[in-house]
């Protein structure tokens, strides 16, 4: 059998973090931005982390399973 792939999108979108854990960029930062207060877009740049529920399904996208 050949090996698995990784999928694409999500080796683009996702970082694996040393404990396991799946960093991820927030969304709304990449246009539109007169409107949204600089508290916002300040807050949108920082990274956060997969939501649990979540998890599961990007670590098979990674093949990390």
């Amino acid at each position: 059998m050949p090996k698995m792939k990784t999928k694409s999108s999500a080796k683009k979108r996702f970082q694996v973090t040393g404990s396991g854990k799946i960093k991820r960029k927030h969304a709304y930062k990449s246009h539109i931005l007169t409107k949204k207060s600089k508290k916002r877009k300040l807050a949108l740049t920082h990274s956060g982390l997969v939501h649990k529920a979540d998890e599961k399904s990007i670590k098979d996208q990674l093949r990390l399973i």
